[in-house]
């Protein structure tokens, strides 16, 4: 007999931001299991190039980035992975003001976030995020 309480997938989730407390909402609002057929663990970086060298040496299934990080924001950091990394995992940026969707866009963002992160929003993006890549 299988154990149907257990999530069907599980994804490492790449969280970025230089600020401790930002990446810190980032994991509360994505939550252990965004989804109840979807536990995800997470791999954090504070600085531009710890995410490249996690991209290299981990097996990432999804980036999530602050797109208001210093000095590094997470939409150059988009557009870079996008730009770099092959095959590139999907990156969502979290943006500060609804008008930067355009620049996320841009940036190849996947999907697009807001501050402050609302839990039933984000854990919704992120699975949907997640079952799209699935589905390729």
């Amino acid at each position: 007999m299988t154990d149907t309480s257990a999530p069907a997938r599980r994804a490492l989730v790449l969280l970025y931001s230089d600020d401790p407390k930002v990446r810190e909402a980032m994991r509360l609002a994505i939550g252990a299991e965004p989804t109840a057929d979807l536990s995800v663990r997470f791999i954090e970086a504070s600085v531009h190039g710890e995410v490249f060298r996690l991209l290299d040496t981990e097996d990432i299934d999804l980036v999530v980035l602050d797109g208001e990080a210093a000095p590094a924001g997470g939409l150059g950091i988009s557009r870079q992975i996008k730009d770099e990394v092959r095959p590139a995992p999907p990156v969502i940026v979290v943006i500060a003001r609804a008008a930067d969707r355009w620049l996320a866009a841009y940036s190849g963002a996947d999907a697009t976030l807001q501050h402050p992160l609302d839990p039933m929003t984000t854990g919704d993006t992120i699975a949907t995020v997640l079952l799209e890549r699935a589905a390729r």
